[in-house]
Formats: structure tokens, C-alpha cells, sequence
């Protein structure tokens, strides 16, 4: 059984059990969370719009942290022009405990 998710913008394919790293959510280690934004759900067959109104997926905080950094270079040949900037994105990482469909 899997679900499919949408948070922070983006969409995540779980099950149960699984470990996902989200876009950083403003919760403490250890709480739980739940997901009401449920696209599909598919145990045999796959249900969408209306029958997954009622959908709700809840998941564990396992801990906050943050990506590599990613290095943003700009430069511009001839004029001197160049800088250097990097990018470190805040995640949070979420067991998932249950699909509840």
C-alpha cells in the first residue's frame, strides 16, 4: 500500500514505514505529523479525487537538519565580474507510521 503526498510544494510517494526527508516543518524531534493533503492512494487499485477526501497519512519527526551546500557561481567573462555564494536548504525528516485511507 502507497500513498501520495503533497507538502511543501512538492510530492512524495510513501509507505508505511518509510523514511522522507520534507521541506523543514516547524515541529519539535519525536512529534507527530499528520498529512491531509492526500492525492491517491493505491492498495489494489488506485483511488483518487473523491475517494480520497478523507485521507490522512501520519508520520513521526525523526530530526531537523540541512542538505549539502550547493554552490551558486555567477561570472561574467571580460568585465572582472564574478561571486561566489552557497546554499544550504532546511529539511525535516519523517518516518511514515501509517496511511490511514
Amino acid at each position: 500500500m502507497y500513498a501520495i503526498i503533497a507538502t511543501g510544494g512538492k510530492q512524495y510517494k510513501v509507505s508505511e514505514g518509510d523514511v522522507i526527508k520534507i521541506e523543514k516543518l516547524d515541529v519539535e524531534d519525536g512529534a507527530s505529523v499528520t498529512f491531509d493533503q492526500v492525492l491517491a492512494v493505491s492498495d489494489k487499485e488506485l483511488k483518487v479525487a473523491d475517494d480520497v477526501k478523507n485521507a490522512t497519512v501520519t508520520g513521526t519527526v525523526m530530526k531537523q537538519g540541512k542538505f549539502r551546500k550547493v554552490i551558486v557561481y555567477k561570472y561574467k567573462r571580460k568585465t572582472g565580474y564574478h561571486k561566489k555564494n552557497g546554499h544550504r536548504q532546511a529539511y525535516t525528516q519523517v518516518k511514515i507510521d501509517k496511511i490511514n485511507a
